[in-house]
């Protein structure tokens, strides 16, 4: 009867030591409306943030239908930037904050094919405003820039960019 005893009871000891299965994480991902409201949120907030900079700034900005805003600060003498040509620009990208994040400086000038590269979808619309020779100062929304993600080394996630550009030439 002991011995009977014993294996029940290091068998009831061994099944209530047993831990439980580790529960399942549920993620709750936002239906299509939450994450449309979430976005409309964002891109209202940053148009007001972006408001503000300009103020402070005293630019007189103009405000592309996508939300993308230029000035031309120096006017150049060359053609007109097209969809399809190759621009070569020198520039640089700073934060709202002022922190440089990138510049030709250091790399030289750079080109690129309008509307076919991949640059930021602003930076393609912003050059389209401008002439050979012309500097302009062009503020591009998260959204037109790097979006939800940044660009995972120097742009945060949900950042405005300003870029200082000057477009030096343009070729078929």
């Amino acid at each position: 009867m002991k011995k009977y005893f014993l294996f029940f009871l290091v068998i009831s000891l061994v099944f209530s030591c047993k831990e439980d299965k580790p529960k399942e994480e549920t993620i709750l991902v936002p239906s299509r409306n939450e994450t449309a409201d979430m976005n409309k949120t964002w891109t209202l907030e940053e148009q007001e943030i972006i408001n503000q900079f300009v103020e402070r700034n005293q630019w007189e900005m103009t405000t592309s239908e996508s939300g993308l805003r230029y000035f031309i600060y120096k006017e150049g003498t060359g053609d007109k930037a097209e969809p399809g040509m190759k621009a070569m620009v020198e520039y640089s990208i700073s934060l709202l904050d002022g922190t440089e994040v990138y510049s030709s400086k250091e790399i030289g000038p750079q080109p690129f094919r309008i509307e076919n590269s991949d640059v930021e979808p602003g930076l393609h619309e912003g050059i389209t405003y401008m002439k050979v020779g012309d500097k302009a100062k062009i503020i591009i929304p998260y959204f037109l820039a790097h979006g939800l993600m940044g660009d995972q080394m120097s742009i945060p996630p949900l950042t405005t960019l300003i870029f200082d550009i000057r477009l030096l030439g343009l070729s078929k």
